[in-house]
């Protein structure tokens, strides 16, 4: 009990939090407990969570390797150039790396990408150097050469090899 102004208050607990009442019995104002969440509120706030880590994360784990894949093609450019020159300059594939004026195949590396290989025209990029993911560590991808000699240019077909179809690059779909 107290007095506030001249009127004998007291500070009295219901149901909907404490309430202060004067001497004359009427309600002064309310103090209105603070509550947490219920476990209700909880349990689906994590279930949304786990909901949306489920779509996500193998989401980001097939773009992550897409991009690792995209390595692997950067560095058949080089080999598909030299391809390309001893085939415009002979008319006949290169049968292999030395061949084709380049480097021994595990000298053509990446953070993914553990050797790039010219076989009878054909590339062959082999993933599973350090940073390669475990999911396509030791797959392939073969670009192999599409075209004659009296053709000024040359395509190149990448559908090819084991890596699976999500992860090709989308013009090798």
């Amino acid at each position: 009990m107290d007095i506030i102004n001249g009127t004998v208050v007291a500070l009295l607990w219901c149901p909907q939090g404490f309430a202060v009442s004067s001497k004359e019995g009427k309600s002064m104002k309310s103090i209105k407990s603070s509550r947490g969440f219920t476990l209700i509120e909880l349990m689906i706030v994590v279930a949304i969570l786990a909901i949306l880590m489920a779509i996500a994360i193998p989401a980001y784990q097939d773009y992550t390797i897409r991009s690792q894949v995209s390595e692997g093609m950067s560095l058949a450019q080089g080999a598909r150039v030299a391809v390309w020159d001893r085939w415009a300059n002979s008319g006949v594939f290169p049968v292999d790396n030395a061949d084709a004026g380049l480097p021994a195949p595990v000298s053509i590396q990446g953070e993914y990408v553990s050797e790039v290989r010219v076989v009878d025209g054909e590339i062959t990029v082999t993933f599973g150097a350090a940073g390669a993911n475990a999911t396509i560590a030791g797959d392939t991808l073969i670009l192999a050469p599409v075209g004659a000699v009296s053709d000024s240019s040359m395509q190149w077909s990448c559908n090819t090899g084991t890596l699976e179809s999500r992860f090709l690059p989308a013009r090798c779909r």
